[in-house]
């Protein structure tokens, strides 16, 4: 198993996470957007909201005590925004908050951010052999660049929503 510099990211745990089902009622989250352009967004950019709604969750003490179930959910509704929704444990003060519910279904993929499209698809044929299909998926990445390249691994979740 690799090891990450934990002052960054966890290690990632893909069976944590691949081929499981999460039932989320109204799952708590703070929400930030970023412009993409055709889905592709301006790293700094994102460095930057994220940063800032880890600040405001920590600040606030309701970040998730364990780092390994933090969760950055990453939604494109559009091919010009990008949505991110980080978990908290409860209402964040001066924070976008939400909540998702749901049946969601998790797969764990590793490989290029350019090959999202193609998890999607590998993901919907999984999904049809239990009958089931996606009618909105979410991205959670193991890693930060920076530790992504030093674990050798670009590990990422695919959730789809399936209710």
């Amino acid at each position: 198993m690799e090891q990450v510099n934990n002052e960054c990211c966890p290690t990632f745990l893909p069976e944590r996470w691949d081929e499981k089902i999460f039932n989320w009622d109204h799952k708590k989250f703070i929400k930030a957007s970023v412009p993409t352009f055709f889905h592709i967004p301006l790293p700094p950019m994102i460095g930057k909201r994220v940063t800032r709604m880890m600040k405001m969750a920590e600040d606030s003490k309701k970040l998730l005590d364990d780092k390994e179930e933090i969760l950055l959910l990453f939604n494109d509704p559009s091919a010009f925004r990008s949505d991110m929704y980080l978990a908290v444990t409860d209402t964040v003060s001066g924070a976008k908050n939400t909540t998702l519910s749901g049946t969601f279904v998790g797969k764990v993929f590793d490989g290029a951010y350019n090959a999202i499209p193609k998890f999607m698809k590998q993901m919907d044929t999984y999904l049809a052999k239990q009958d089931k299909k996606a009618s909105d998926y979410y991205v959670h990445y193991g890693y930060c660049p920076k530790c992504a390249k030093e674990a050798e691994h670009n590990y990422m979740v695919l959730f789809a929503r399936v209710d």
